[in-house]
């Protein structure tokens, strides 16, 4: 089927979806396309595409809009907007962070988490301690440790003399990727060397006649294990809804007994990781029949015989799923194993992101950059949109960014998913609260690809959200959705100005 581009794609899917964001929600009814105008067909008789600064006013996102748009092709600015001013890039960081982590790990590096015997294996004993090394893999589950231990098994190992011990000093540990975080959120997870299932324990509630059973496990497809390293207390109170406390070797939660409902479930994240994947690991042991107490940490890199050992997938497949579910554990582990690989250390998730910054700069020519982290959740982050389109259109990028890139949802005039629409996005979506960011490339029907960012911040909005406990502030969701639309009625215009 063919497509073009028409007063009704413009006006009834940018303007008018935009306008209607601002008051009551989406038309009832689909637009119907009125009367042309005078001014609105060029003098070519096509429609002439809505001026930028329209669509920005109809979207009224109250905040600046930074954006620029660049033909792949010749590479000429076709249009930009505070095209050079640093605004926060949010999760499109990331793929910033997929270029970094293959440059310096290149496409075949694999993650491996071993379990290391500090003395050799008698009659079906350890002489010495057990150590489950990590080695920075962002996917490990609880099935791959499962593996782990049915391996061990096979191996003929029954239990050790020694300690069973865990060590994730491969990479620097942090309680938290970005502090300003409310506490409960499970996207701003503990960093260590050694993680599992993202940092995140599974909280499940269900309502008893004396009161509620509640669960915290290790749940993965296969297994759900349940955990002491993370704890949680229902109390009667109307507000907070969660409360964190340091139980000294393990987390301690309570939730408001007002906010639980009939049953339910959260992940929460983990601030104990390398006891978290200690516990998990010894309770799978055990079920193998295997003899193993609490597990030690441990901060230095055990030596011994490597018994078993689990590798991840190849590193652009790991790229690939972070930039599809934006995960911000994967982005801080791959950047942070990137800066070690390229100078041999990184002595916290700040330093890796400053030597992360001078590769932009000098590699990708991304200046003025400025990243405090590899995910895009801290605030303090800049990109300009020009140079965020620029490092897309150069040649080696772009071969490499865009298999990983997912496709950005277009819709129809009545805001919904449209697989019929006639411009193709592959793009990196980012967001935080009245935050909204998105790079990429679209192509419409003539064929001419162009490359893209659009950058939109509401400063005002978010003063104050530093030190709130809330994760759902008034307003962001609806200032978001504004900004959403706004982005497809830009691409919209681009193609329509440009695409012939």
């Amino acid at each position: 089927m063919t497509y073009s581009f028409s007063r009704r794609l413009f006006l009834g899917g940018a303007l008018s979806a935009l306008a209607a964001a601002g008051h009551a929600g989406a038309p009832a009814v689909s637009l119907r396309p009125q009367l042309r105008p005078k001014g609105l067909v060029g003098p070519d008789g096509r429609p002439r595409p809505p001026e930028a600064q329209d669509l920005i006013d109809a979207a009224r996102l109250d905040g600046k809009v930074g954006y620029a748009v660049i033909d792949m092709r010749s590479g000429a600015t076709l249009e930009a907007r505070n095209g050079a001013t640093g605004m926060l890039p949010a999760s499109v960081t990331k793929a910033i962070t997929a270029l970094y982590a293959l440059d310096a790990l290149g496409p075949t590096y694999r993650f491996s988490t071993r379990l290391v015997a500090t003395g050799p294996v008698n009659d079906g004993f350890i002489q010495g301690d057990l150590v489950l090394v990590g080695g920075g893999d962002p996917v490990l589950d609880t099935d791959a440790l499962a593996g782990m231990a049915q391996q061990l098994k096979a191996a003929g190992v029954r239990g050790l003399t020694g300690d069973f011990r865990v060590f994730g000093g491969a990479l620097p540990f942090e309680r938290f990727i970005d502090a300003t975080q409310p506490n409960q959120v499970g996207y701003n997870p503990a960093v260590s060397g050694l993680n599992l299932n993202f940092n995140r324990v599974h909280f499940g509630w269900e309502r008893a006649s004396s009161g509620y059973t509640v669960t915290m496990e290790a749940r993965s497809a296969k297994f759900r294990p349940a955990v002491q390293v993370a704890r949680m207390m229902v109390e009667d109170r109307s507000g907070p809804i969660y409360t964190y406390s340091d139980g000294g070797d393990h987390d301690q939660w309570t939730v408001a007994r007002s906010a639980l409902g009939k049953s339910g479930a959260r992940w929460l994240p983990v601030r104990y990781p390398d006891s978290y994947a200690g516990e998990v690991f010894a309770s799978l042991a055990r079920a193998q029949g295997i003899t193993l107490e609490r597990a030690k940490v441990q901060a230095a890199a055990p030596s011994g015989e490597t018994l078993v050992s689990h590798h991840s997938d190849p590193l652009p497949v790991i790229l690939k799923g972070m930039l599809k579910y934006s995960n911000n554990l994967t982005a801080e582990l791959v950047g942070m194993t990137a800066t070690v690989a390229r100078v041999g250390r990184a002595d916290s998730l700040a330093a890796s992101a400053r030597e992360m910054t001078a590769w932009v700069r000098a590699d990708l020519g991304m200046e003025g950059a400025t990243l405090v982290d590899h995910s895009g959740l801290g605030s303090a982050s800049r990109v300009s949109a020009r140079a965020m389109a620029r490092m897309l259109v150069a040649s080696s990028r772009h071969a490499a960014l865009l298999p990983m890139l997912k496709p950005f949802v277009m819709r129809n005039a009545d805001g919904q998913p449209d697989a019929r629409h006639p411009i193709n996005v592959e793009a990196k979506t980012g967001t935080l609260h009245f935050v909204s960011a998105l790079a990429g490339y679209a192509t419409g029907p003539s064929g001419r690809p162009l490359a893209f960012a659009i950058f939109t911040h509401d400063a005002g909005s978010r003063v104050g959200l530093e030190t709130s406990n809330d994760d759902r502030p008034p307003g962001a969701a609806a200032w978001n959705r504004r900004a959403k639309k706004l982005q497809q009625a830009l691409i919209e215009r681009w193609n329509a100005a440009y695409g012939v």
